[in-house]
């Protein structure tokens, strides 16, 4: 069931979206060409190295493209795809750590509560990291946890030595996908509930030495040979610039006060915002019950940590996610009926806070097209996102009635229905967005036998480069015109550099035709652009 529903939640976007800049499109480039060269220890965009993350998405992304793409590697979608199993195993994994503290059904509540939020519905279609390292967080956590319990209950069996080393491989891998950030998340977990309970000889259950061996085994190999190849300047960029960067400042102009995340949380976490501010609340009240402290201090660290952060960018707060919907689950599978007035006023807040997503998910993709794109929605997507408005309703109505069970039901049937009219219905109808689309389909249409890679000037953004080819020209404002003389063929000119580019070809000797243009707005930038495609006769 969860994967049906994963399947109808996330497959649309999958399938229907352009390729995204700026981390997407890298990524894919990045992946696509490993499988091109079959260097799998070196990261290259064009012949620049990529040293910001770990090779582990790299290797996933080429291998599931050298899978599905069938020779073709141009489609984005086969990029998708370790990211779609990476958010389904994260669900899975819920599940099972919800399983060490509640029964089957609250261990669903809080699985299906992962699957429905807008955040990981966003993250399990881009061919990006986050996805998959959410997988192995609830991995090394959900042995964590284990291991916390059973040294505070002697009931419980202590997890087995098989299970630990398979936190510790998850750790292993969740650093090959993205650095210190799984075990930092597993480490400073443990370190502060040994610190709130002022005990700890429970983490010599989890065998750190041989643990440390087998997240070694893992993780070392590549770093030795990366260390040769790049000759000690992925450390430098990764480490150096890319993680204490983040940590120092507002990197690439995405700096945020503290509250960035709890202002977005109203979209982030739906639909389980209509049951989050009273779970948190009665979490809070019943922090003295070990599983509820363990989840408070995974979430409150997570959370805290981004909130503090200068760089924010919505899906820091990821690993948090799945704390969080447990805490819910939790709160709605135990919650005794009648509600006191507290609870209840709690609810009715919630319900706001949910109303408040709600609209403003099914607004987008019916406003949107009508300034980014060429026109309303058609009849048939207005009538689906009306349709998941009102059974979003009715699960807003139950939760208020305290019927938590077949709220949840609703909200999941109004998810389903509104990300797809989102994806399927607004996205791809947003024409000015789609800009490198649109420009590659101008230089196809127009490309000879013959023609060396076209070059771009001005608009140089990674999902143009993704869709024509890894040769693409980018050469710097000032060389672009002696390059296009050099070699002539096609270029694609961004308006800001038209006329120069124009009158420094013709003091060379060599002269341009327009083509074609294209026009939108770069969403990286937040700006206008018009590119026109050029065919360029080179100089005598």
């Amino acid at each position: 069931m969860l994967f049906l529903l994963c399947l109808a939640l996330w497959l649309p976007g999958i399938l229907s979206l352009p390729a995204m800049d700026r981390d997407e499109a890298r990524f894919a480039q990045a992946s696509k060409q490993m499988v091109e060269t079959g260097n799998l220890v070196d990261i290259r965009f064009g012949t620049v190295p990529r040293y910001k993350k770990p090779i582990g998405i790299y290797w996933l992304q080429a291998a599931s493209t050298a899978v599905f793409g069938h020779g073709a590697l141009n489609a984005i979608w086969t990029y998708r795809v370790p990211s779609f199993l990476g958010g389904f195993a994260a669900v899975l994994l819920t599940f099972w750590l919800v399983r060490a503290i509640g029964p089957p059904s609250v261990a669903f509540a809080a699985a299906l509560l992962l699957a429905l939020c807008l955040l990981l519905a966003v993250e399990s279609i881009i061919a990006t990291t986050d996805a998959v390292l959410l997988a192995t967080v609830v991995a090394g956590q959900g042995v964590l946890l284990r291991a916390y319990l059973a040294a505070r209950d002697s009931a419980r069996a202590p997890p087995g030595l098989a299970l630990i080393l398979i936190g510790w491989a998850a750790i292993g891998i969740g650093v090959l996908i993205k650095g210190p950030v799984t075990p930092v998340i597993c480490l400073f977990t443990a370190l502060l509930l040994s610190l709130w309970d002022r005990q700890w000889s429970w983490l010599r259950t989890l065998r750190p030495l041989r643990g440390l061996g087998v997240l070694l085994l893992i993780v070392l190999p590549w770093l030795i040979a990366i260390g040769i190849e790049s000759h000690g300047a992925f450390f430098a960029q990764s480490l150096g610039h890319d993680f204490a960067g983040k940590l120092g400042t507002g990197q690439e102009s995405h700096g945020a006060p503290p509250g960035y995340y709890l202002a977005l949380s109203t979209i982030t976490l739906w639909p389980a915002t209509l049951f989050l501010i009273p779970a948190l609340v009665s979490a809070v009240r019943n922090r003295r019950d070990p599983a509820i402290r363990f989840l408070l201090v995974w979430a409150g660290l997570v959370w805290i940590a981004a909130e503090l952060v200068p760089t924010k960018l919505p899906h820091y707060v990821l690993p948090a996610f799945p704390a969080l919907m447990a805490l819910a689950a939790l709160w709605f599978g135990a919650v005794k009926a009648p509600l006191s007035r507290a609870q209840r006023y709690l609810v009715g807040v919630a319900a706001v806070q949910f109303a408040v997503g709600m609209a403003l998910i099914v607004a987008a993709p019916i406003l949107a097209p009508r300034f980014y794109g060429h026109g309303p929605l058609p009849l048939w997507f207005v009538l689906a996102g009306l349709a998941g408005a009102v059974i979003g309703l009715v699960a807003l109505l139950n939760a208020c009635h305290r019927a938590f069970h077949p709220a949840l039901t609703f909200t999941a049937a109004a998810a389903v229905l509104l990300y797809g009219v989102v994806t399927v219905g607004g996205a791809p109808r947003l024409d000015r967005l789609w800009v490198s689309e649109h420009a590659a389909a101008l230089v196809a249409h127009n490309a000879r036998p013959g023609d060396p890679p076209p070059i771009l000037i001005g608009y140089q953004e990674p999902s143009l480069v993704f869709l024509l080819g890894t040769h693409t020209r980018l050469p710097a404002s000032g060389d672009a015109a002696a390059a296009a003389a050099r070699n002539g063929g096609l270029a694609l000119v961004e308006e800001r550099d038209r006329s120069g580019f124009l009158a420094h070809l013709s003091a060379l000797g060599a002269n341009a035709h327009a083509l074609g243009q294209v026009s939108g707005l770069n969403y990286s930038r937040g700006k206008p652009v018009r590119i026109t495609l050029y065919r360029v006769k080179p100089a005598p």
